[in-house]
This record gives structure tokens, C-alpha cells and sequence, in this order.
């Protein structure tokens, strides 16, 4: 079972080299199969209130009732992405919590000073917001829109990783 609504769903990472990422946490944790993303999928990204054209690769897998996401950017542009690897270089970027009140969640933490650094949303309908909240937290918070259609797309993530066999490791959504 995904994480409820509220809870943290989702840990995410900054990579260098995205393949070499997916190696290790493959072979060395175990963690699979991973399901590939590209930046197609963002609609109308903004990073501090302007359009963003951002290149990312992502990658999302399941350990349990986690989902683990990896992050390569492939381009220069300014994102929050760049902004963490410049200042301190991969690891750890942000946790994923899902919310089905949205638009309240955003105010909430605009309201605790967190500010609004990237925002979008993705093809199979639902939106996403990072809220900087580096410095009190040591990461970002990503909400995540909880609709119904990412709700089966998680679960379906979550879904092929119950049994899987180290076979077919890397695939697309």
C-alpha cells in the first residue's frame, strides 16, 4: 500500500550520472524495477514564479510503501535541481508528500515562510509544488497533487516492485 495522503511518500535525490545511479541502487539496494520520466511529462514548470525550461531525467521505484526518486538535469537551466548541486552536489533534494487538498497545502507553507520554488504539472493529471524549506529542513518538501490518476500511477509503481526479481530493471512509464 502507497502512503496515505499527508504522509511522506516519496524521498528524492540529485544524481550526476543517472545510470550510474540506477546501478547502484539496483545492485547494491536491491531497489527496482525503476520506471524512467523525462521532462516531456511537466506541463508549464515555473521555477520562482517564471517558465522553466528545464531537462530532467527521473527515475521512480518502490521499497515498500516508499517511493524512491532519482533526479538527473541535463541542461543549464535555473531550477532547484542546479540550484542544490551547485551548492552542495548530489544526495538528497526533497521528500514527496502527497495531499488532496492541494491548493491549501501551498498556502500552508507559504504562510510558514516557505517559498513557492518550482511548480507544474504532470501529464497524467495532478500538479506539484516545492516549497524551499532548506533551510529549516535541510531539503525541499515536494506536495503533490493526489488525484485519482496519479494515485493509480504511484500505486502501479508501487505495484511492480511486490516480488519483482531483479529482472527487467529499468523501464519506461
Amino acid at each position: 500500500m502507497i502512503q496515505p495522503p499527508g504522509a511522506i511518500g516519496q524521498i528524492a535525490y540529485i544524481v550526476n550520472d543517472l545510470d550510474a545511479a540506477l546501478n547502484h541502487w539496483i545492485e547494491a539496494m536491491g531497489i527496482g524495477p525503476f520506471f524512467l520520466i523525462d521532462s516531456s511529462t511537466i506541463e508549464n514548470p515555473e521555477y520562482y514564479g517564471k517558465p522553466s525550461d528545464l531537462d530532467i531525467t527521473a527515475a521512480l521505484a518502490y521499497n515498500g510503501s516508499m517511493c524512491i526518486e532519482l533526479i538527473e538535469q541535463k541542461n543549464d537551466s535555473p531550477s532547484v535541481y542546479r540550484d542544490v548541486m551547485q551548492s552542495r552536489g548530489s544526495g538528497f533534494h526533497h521528500w514527496g508528500v502527497m495531499t488532496e487538498n492541494f491548493d491549501e497545502e501551498v498556502e500552508r507553507y507559504i504562510k510558514m515562510d516557505y517559498s513557492l520554488a518550482f511548480s507544474g504539472s504532470v501529464s497524467v493529471g495532478g500538479r506539484f509544488a516545492y516549497m524551499n524549506s532548506f533551510e529549516a529542513l535541510g531539503g525541499m518538501v515536494e506536495l503533490i497533487d493526489f488525484t485519482p490518476s496519479v494515485k493509480e500511477l504511484f500505486a502501479g509503481l508501487q505495484e511492480a516492485s511486490v516480488d519483482w526479481d531483479g529482472k527487467d530493471s529499468i523501464r519506461s512509464t
